[in-house]
């Protein structure tokens, strides 16, 4: 039977990517749902940057008949984005392969190597039919110059993969819970306040990435129920989450493959000039004929 070929696909890691490992994590893996007046309902999430008017196409639940946003709602924003040389993730050092091809983008990284076995299978079959002179005479490398005996063939060709060197970025993002109702509002805070357990960090995950996460300390409040006016009460609560992400490249503006394939060099050959020099060579007298 054929032998089977096992594949592991990498998807890059752009700034969208960590986007929505967040939004996927608050959507789907963190799922609150609160009491309305349409009974245990689950809460929407938007992100922000999009227009009002595409929210209201998007997703008619949201709003109601005046346009206003129906509450309880979270809101997601992407507040700031830091290169931040104390956290450098796993590379702490500038990798020199390929270094010296675009200085100004790094280094890349090595993800597989294999051996190029047809390749690598001629260099072994060229060396065993050479002549080697053994004291004073020459003498077959192999058996009756045999192409393909078994023998110790140092000259491997392998094939290289390589690819950028991942990039840790800093990312802060804003979660803004809006309700009507304190009940409303302990029911959708108290899942990110226990978020980590005892510690502040977690992870999330897209297309086979990991970003280590850190929940922060302060809870802003902007509550304007102390106020007697005629305005609408609400209540609102933020939490600040610092994503420890990383980009691989330079997603569509970048000039260079996402993987680089090379080969490695395993002969150095400089030709010489030998009727200049007056070299005789092995297999003539000089004159263009054979020994006999």
């Amino acid at each position: 039977m054929p032998s089977k070929k096992y594949y592991y696909e990498i998807e890059p890691s752009t700034l969208e990517t960590i986007d929505y490992a967040f939004y996927d994590f608050v959507n789907d893996k963190m799922n609150n749902f609160a009491t309305t007046n349409e009974g245990w309902k689950k809460v929407p999430i938007l992100w922000v940057s999009a227009e009002r008017a595409f929210l209201a196409k998007n997703n008619k639940d949201i709003m109601d008949n005046d346009g206003a946003l129906k509450l309880p709602i979270i809101t997601i924003e992407r507040t700031a984005i830091a290169k931040d040389l104390n956290k450098k993730g796993v590379f702490w050092g500038n990798p020199v392969f390929q270094a010296t091809l675009a200085p100004e983008r790094g280094g890349r990284i090595v993800i597989g190597r294999k051996i190029v076995k047809d390749k690598t299978n001629n260099f072994a079959a060229a060396d065993n039919i050479k002549k080697l002179p053994v004291d004073g005479t020459i003498v077959n490398r192999t058996p009756n110059s045999q192409p393909y005996f078994p023998s110790n063939n140092k000259k491997v060709v392998y094939e290289t993969f390589t690819m950028p060197v991942p990039v840790y970025l800093s990312m802060n993002y804003e979660l803004t819970i809006r309700s009507e109702y304190m009940q409303q509002m302990n029911q959708l805070t108290a899942p990110f306040a226990t978020l980590g357990g005892h510690i502040n960090s977690f992870l999330i995950k897209r297309d086979g990435h990991k970003y280590e996460t850190f929940l922060q300390s302060n809870f802003a409040y902007n509550n304007n129920v102390a106020s007697m006016g005629e305005s609408e009460r609400t209540f609102e609560t933020t939490f600040t989450f610092d994503v420890l992400g990383y980009i691989m490249g330079e997603s569509p503006n970048g000039d260079r493959p996402k993987v680089i394939k090379t080969e490695s060099a395993v002969e150095v050959k400089i030709p010489r000039e030998r009727v200049i020099l007056g070299d005789i060579p092995e297999y003539g007298n000089g004159k263009g004929f054979y020994r006999e």
